[in-house]
């Protein structure tokens, strides 16, 4: 649907509307679908007290980030007023209230070997995948025709000269993975996450050596504080998936990663 696509561009919530069973009379018949989101209403599925009480139920379960889907019955009759007044068609109508929650945002820079092979798994993901690297030919269309297919949304960045530019564009709660194939490109992604505070997390791939200097370059010249570091996860990847292949490395950050962003699409206590 094209509210459901608007809504996944906007990286806004919605709750997908669906007359999923009709008894006697009913303004739309079954398999009628509208979109709900928190300001706006695509479609209808007949109006009247029947559409107001959907509408009314499906903002309060973004409102309380509902992530479970919901049946509804409601009757159609002058005997059964409900909050907006009553509708007198002598029907029943059960009607499916589908989350559509925003998806998980997640940042490659650096398309090597291994940013290749991770961007592979992670696109057959239904997340904002943003892909960048200086180098022009790593972005080539024929290379990236392996994921001519995906799931994800792909943006593709090519920025030959300040990738760190790419940081200040990324959606809210974005997750960034740092793995190009310059240390100094590296460094400057760093430092550019750490001034972000729309983030989500930060992973650098590489040595405890490597870790080491940008310890003392990010605190020492770019004036960290060192409990900022904190925010920079490294060595990324699950520690219980072991091997230096690209494909089993880009298996186990993709693994660490999924972990996080089912975390955060499940519902938070109140």
């Amino acid at each position: 649907m094209t509210a459901l696509a608007h809504l996944r561009r906007s990286r806004l919530p919605g709750v997908l509307v669906t007359v999923a069973q009709v008894r006697g009379h009913s303004p739309r018949p079954a398999g009628a679908k509208m979109v709900v989101g928190a300001e706006q209403v695509w479609d209808t599925i007949g109006g009247g007290n029947l559409e107001a009480v959907v509408i009314d139920t499906a903002r309060e379960m973004l409102r309380t980030g509902t992530s479970a889907p919901e049946l509804l019955q409601v009757s159609l009759s002058d005997k059964a007023p409900l909050q907006f007044g009553v509708q007198c068609c002598g029907g029943e109508v059960t009607v499916l209230l589908d989350p559509v929650p925003v998806s998980g945002a997640v940042a490659i820079f650096g398309m090597g070997h291994v940013g290749l092979e991770l961007a592979r798994i992670l696109a057959r993901h239904e997340v904002d995948l943003t892909l960048v690297d200086s180098r022009a030919e790593q972005l080539a269309d024929d290379r990236l025709a392996v994921l001519g297919d995906a799931v994800a949304q792909v943006q593709v960045r090519h920025e030959p000269l300040t990738p760190e530019s790419a940081i200040a564009d990324l959606p809210p709660g974005a997750h960034v993975l740092v793995m190009t194939h310059d240390h100094a490109e590296d460094l400057a992604i760093c430092d550019a996450a750490l001034r972000a505070s729309h983030l989500g997390s930060i992973g650098l791939i590489g040595s405890s050596a490597k870790w080491a200097r940008f310890t003392r370059t990010l605190t020492a010249e770019y004036e960290h504080e060192r409990d900022e570091l904190d925010r920079i996860t490294t060595p990324i990847g699950r520690a219980d998936i072991a091997g230096k292949e690209p494909a089993v490395i880009a298996l186990s950050v993709a693994a660490d990663l999924v972990v996080r962003l089912h975390h955060e699409a499940a519902p938070q206590p109140e």
